[in-house]
């Protein structure tokens, strides 16, 4: 049996009820709740923070809504997470992409363990301190590697010897943002603050590609990464914005200031602008505006940022009837969120934004 798509927060009912949350008609909120859990709620090897029972969870701590019943269907889908993570390090292989990542992995989990309530729940600190050990080295092949380095490919293409996915959805720059969100409010483990520094370290050098292969490492000159899409998910603006993050968890001003440069240089570059081809959060117009105002927001010259936030909300505004899906990461529901501003319930927090 397939699971309920219903559940999935990227574009089924439970990604359409965040609109009506953040606006606080929770009457439209609750068919669609009702709808995402008649077929019953994923607890299996593909819940994740979009999808099951942590996507419920996510949505219901929106609403102010904790449901006991629920964070322990949580509690065990993570606590199963982190075991095949300990497996798998201790049989010295290289991770893939969804066991850390924010869409499908610990990441994401991370990150709806952060929106709990009261104190930081000991499960939140063990996704930490697995997501510290990715900054350790990884040897393969007679090849010293990032600890981050996966076998799998972001998408259906083959990638010969395996890869260093860079971005917010998929890559390092997720797990850093977590580590960096948690260390801004006091939760810290061992080896923290140092990891943070090793993954800010590599997206400085490497985060304009969207993944770094075997190639890149090996090739005698550095590569220049051609004008790529400044999206959230992949792309100057989620890791400008990760990187702002890691540098205030970490009170490096200069590192702060550098990231907020290379926002400004994505937003005002027609190169990179040109290629945003629709108004979604995951990867146009929406993310785009989500981001920028975030990066604002958290900069001490904000008023840098007022001509492109004036410019990209224009473009999402156009675009929003444009989009063919419904919901929330490539839909109207993102979009319309993100064009409306609001962030009263912390939907943002699904994006590692805030």
């Amino acid at each position: 049996m397939s699971p309920p798509r219903t559940q999935a927060l990227a574009e089924g009912a439970l990604g359409r009820a965040l609109l009506h949350i953040e606006r606080g008609n929770l009457a439209a909120a609750r068919p669609l709740l009702a709808e995402a859990v008649v077929g019953g709620v994923s607890t299996g090897s593909n819940a994740s923070l979009f999808h099951g029972a942590p996507a419920l969870e996510f949505v219901l701590g929106r609403a102010g809504y904790a449901d006991r019943t629920v964070q322990a269907a949580v509690d065990h889908v993570v606590a199963a997470r982190l075991a095949a993570a300990r497996r798998r390090r201790e049989s010295a292989r290289l991770p893939m992409l969804a066991e850390f990542d924010l869409i499908r992995g610990l990441t994401g989990l991370g990150a709806l363990l952060l929106t709990r309530a009261g104190s930081p729940p000991p499960l939140l600190q063990e996704v930490l301190a697995h997501l510290v050990t990715l900054a350790v080295p990884a040897e393969t092949d007679a090849r010293v590697l990032p600890g981050w380095w996966s076998p799998d490919s972001p998408g259906h293409q083959e990638i010969a010897g395996g890869h260093a996915n860079n971005g917010v959805a998929h890559g390092i720059a997720g797990p850093l943002a977590l580590l960096s969100l948690a260390a801004r409010r006091g939760i810290l483990v061992e080896g923290q603050l140092e990891a943070i520094e090793t993954f800010a370290t590599w997206l400085e050098e490497f985060g304009a590609s969207y993944w770094i292969t075997l190639d890149h490492l090996l090739a005698a000159e550095p590569q220049q990464a051609p004008p790529l899409r400044p999206s959230w998910c992949y792309g100057d603006l989620g890791i400008a914005r990760t990187l702002q993050l890691a540098a205030l968890a970490l009170d490096d001003d200069a590192r702060r200031q550098k990231a907020e440069e290379l926002a400004i240089a994505a937003l005002t570059d027609s190169a990179r602008l040109d290629r945003v081809t629709d108004a979604s959060l995951c990867h146009g117009w929406a993310g785009l505006l989500t981001v920028t105002t975030a990066i604002a927001a958290d900069s001490s010259t904000p008023d840098r940022f007022t001509d492109p936030i004036w410019q990209t909300r224009q473009r999402l505004a156009g675009g929003i009837a444009d989009l063919p899906k419904p919901g929330f990461l490539e839909g109207r529901a993102g979009a319309v969120l993100a064009l409306e501003g609001s962030n009263m319930t912390g939907w943002t927090r699904a994006l590692l934004i805030h």
